[in-house]
């Protein structure tokens, strides 16, 4: 697929922009956020069709582009940034690199993202998703953010797609100076180097609405008492409940 010609250097590029406030008035649709993505998008539908919400969509068509979009970006963001972990730390072991790219990727990489270019000013959401603050809600934006994405490599090509990702991500790459490791991953290995079983959870209520949903998650080791985490996904509820458990067997360890 030809990449087409990268936007003139005057016009800002991602990582050299100002945060947009997420009560900001909407742009029209497009207008400058192509010069955000530092791509000149030779067929503007794309972008546009990254732009409408499914809950905005004018028939199943329309909502079903923006999911393709959103698949698609989902793949590339990985390829991208599996790639460019390789070169920027080519002598870590396999599992540090799996650590920061479960990082880069995930709905909180891509929510500081879309907020950091803008995203949510640019979007046509339905009334409901309008009025409840959905220009700020994270599942919109991380969702929109890939859908982005999708609509860049389908215009320009992996080069395109792959100069925003390397702009946008610069910073969370750079603030990753150590391999993180998450609270399920710590509270797995604890409960592994004391002879355990893995620890187990379940997921006890899920609240709110689909854009805000509050998800309410207990975790349980063999031999210590169940703890409660929230979050507004799963994952993030996981690593509350993960962490609160961290710190319970660390205030016994210490009695």
């Amino acid at each position: 697929m030809a990449v087409r010609d990268p936007v003139p250097p005057s016009v800002p590029v991602a990582g050299a922009v100002t945060r947009r406030p997420p009560g900001a008035p909407r742009t029209e649709e497009g207008a400058d956020l192509a010069a955000i993505l530092g791509h000149r998008f030779a067929r503007p539908d794309l972008l546009h069709s990254a732009l409408v919400h499914p809950s905005a969509a004018t028939g199943p068509a329309g909502a079903m582009q923006f999911q393709r979009l959103e698949f698609l970006g989902d793949r590339v963001l990985g390829l991208v940034v599996a790639d460019l972990l390789l070169k920027r730390f080519p002598r870590e072991p396999e599992g540090w690199l799996a650590r920061r790219y479960a990082a880069l990727v995930n709905r909180d990489a891509l929510v500081d993202v879309a907020r950091e270019i803008g995203l949510g000013a640019h979007l046509r959401l339905g009334k409901p998703e309008e009025e409840s603050g959905g220009r700020d809600a994270p599942t919109i934006l991380a969702d929109a953010c890939e859908a982005v994405i999708g609509a860049l490599y389908l215009d320009g090509g992996l080069e395109a797609a792959a100069r925003f990702i390397e702009g946008a991500w610069a910073r969370l790459v750079r603030e990753g100076t150590k391999p993180p490791q998450d609270a399920k991953t710590a509270l797995q290995e604890r409960a592994q180097g004391a002879g355990r079983p893995l620890p187990v959870y379940r997921t006890l209520s899920v609240e709110g609405p689909s854009h805000a949903p509050l998800f309410t998650i207990e975790v349980e080791v063999e031999g210590f008492p169940p703890v409660v985490g929230r979050g507004s996904s799963k994952r993030a509820a996981e690593q509350d409940a993960a962490g609160a458990l961290l710190a319970a067997i660390a205030s016994a360890d210490e009695r």
